[in-house]
C-alpha cells in the first residue's frame, strides 16, 4: 500500500511538472506577444516592462511548479530545505538576470531621453548590469547557507591587488566614465587628437573608444588617451561650423566686384549642396597683399564635418567657372629681370668680349 502510494506521489508530480512546463510554454508565446505588441509603440518603458514579463515567466512557472511538485512528493525534511534552497537561489539568480537586463536598458532609456540616440553607449549599461548581477549573486550565495561575510573580506582585499595590478585598465574605466559624464564626446562627434587620430566616435566602452575615419576603418583609442592629449572636438558647441576657403584675384581685379561674385556663387552653394545652411551669411575677406596677387577668405557654413569636402568642391569650381565668365585673371606669379649693361668711357653700351 505504501509503494502503491509513492507511485501515485511520483505520477501527481511528474502531472504537476508537465503542467507547469505547459503554463510556462503558453506563458512564453503570450508574454511574446505582447512584447511585440510593445515594440509597435514609440514608449520605450511598456517595451522594458514586457521583457522584464517574458524574461521571468518561464523559469519562474517552471520553478513554482518544481517546488509544488517536491511538496507533493512528501520529501524528508532535510531534502525538502536542501530542494527549498536551491528553488530559492535559481529564483534568485534568474530574477537577478531579468532585473540587470531591465535596468541597464533603464539606464540606456534614460541617456538616449536627455542626450539623444548618440548617448547609445555601452559602459554605462555594462557597469549597471555587472553591479545588479553581483549583488544578485551574494544573496543567491545568502540564501544558500554560505555566509558573504569573510567573503567580502576577501574580496576587499583581492580587490586592492587586483586594483594595483590593472591600474591601466581602471584608468582606462574611470577615463570613460569621467569622458561620458562631462559630455567631452558623444557616439557621432566628430573628434581630432593631437596625435594625429580623427575621426567619428563611434562607441565608449570600457576600456576604450572606437573612432570611425573617412576612409570607414576604425580605429581604437585607450580612453586614458583623452585625459591627456588636446582634443578637438568639431560638433561642439554646435554641430554646424564654419568653412574658410583661400582665394586669391589680381591687382587689377576691381574688388568690389569680386566680392559681389563670391558672395553670388557662395549663397547658390548653401542653397543647392546637401549639407550647406541656406541662411548662412557669406564672408568675404580680403587680407594680404601678395607678390602677384590680392588673397582672400571665404567663410561659408556647413551643417556637418563630412559635408565640408562636397561643398568645398562645388564652390571652388562655381567660382572658378564664374570668374571666367566675368574676366577675373588667374593671378599667375610674374617676375621682372632688369640687366645692368656694361658702357664705356664714351656713355655707349661695349659688347661682351668673346
Amino acid at each position: 500500500m505504501g509503494d502503491h502510494l509513492d507511485w501515485r506521489r511520483v505520477i501527481i508530480a511528474a502531472i504537476v511538472m508537465v503542467a507547469a512546463l505547459g503554463v510556462a510554454v503558453a506563458l512564453r508565446m503570450l508574454t511574446g506577444r505582447l512584447f511585440r505588441r510593445a515594440g509597435d509603440t514609440r514608449w520605450t518603458w511598456d517595451d522594458l516592462a514586457a521583457r522584464l514579463i517574458r524574461d521571468l515567466a518561464m523559469p519562474v512557472a517552471v520553478l513554482t511548479g518544481a517546488w509544488f511538485a517536491a511538496l507533493v512528493l512528501n520529501l524528508p525534511r532535510g531534502t525538502l530545505d536542501v530542494t527549498a534552497r536551491v528553488l530559492t537561489a535559481a529564483t534568485i539568480l534568474v530574477v537577478s538576470l531579468a532585473l540587470a537586463r531591465l535596468i541597464a536598458g533603464s539606464v540606456t532609456s534614460i541617456a538616449m531621453a536627455r542626450q539623444g540616440v548618440a548617448a547609445n553607449v555601452t559602459i554605462f549599461a555594462n557597469i549597471t548590469r555587472v553591479i545588479v548581477i553581483g549583488i544578485g549573486l551574494l544573496v543567491m550565495l545568502q540564501s544558500l547557507g554560505v555566509s558573504i561575510t569573510p567573503l567580502l573580506g576577501a574580496l576587499g582585499v583581492g580587490g586592492l591587488a587586483v586594483a594595483l595590478a590593472l591600474q591601466d585598465t581602471l584608468a582606462n574605466l574611470f577615463a570613460g566614465v569621467h569622458v561620458l559624464a562631462s559630455k567631452t564626446i558623444e557616439p557621432g562627434d566628430y573628434i581630432k587628437l593631437s596625435s594625429g587620430q580623427e575621426g567619428y566616435v563611434v562607441d565608449i566602452n570600457w576600456r576604450n573608444t572606437s573612432i570611425r575615419t573617412l576612409s570607414d576603418n576604425i580605429e581604437v583609442i585607450p580612453n586614458q588617451r583623452f585625459s591627456d592629449t588636446i582634443l578637438t572636438n568639431y560638433h561642439r558647441p554646435a554641430q554646424d561650423m564654419s568653412l574658410l576657403i583661400q582665394a586669391r584675384v589680381p591687382y587689377e581685379a576691381d574688388l568690389e566686384r569680386v566680392e559681389k561674385l563670391v558672395v553670388e556663387v557662395g549663397e547658390g552653394v548653401m542653397a543647392d549642396v546637401q549639407g550647406g545652411v541656406k541662411d548662412a551669411e557669406i564672408l568675404v575677406r580680403f587680407h594680404t597683399f601678395a607678390e602677384s596677387s590680392v588673397d582672400f577668405t571665404v567663410i561659408l557654413r556647413t551643417s556637418e564635418f563630412g559635408d565640408q569636402f562636397a561643398i568645398k568642391h562645388e564652390f571652388v569650381k562655381r567660382l572658378h567657372r564664374r570668374f571666367r565668365e566675368a574676366g577675373v585673371e588667374t593671378p599667375y606669379p610674374r617676375r621682372r629681370v632688369t640687366l645692368d649693361e656694361a658702357s664705356g668711357p664714351d656713355g655707349h653700351p661695349v659688347s661682351p668680349g668673346p
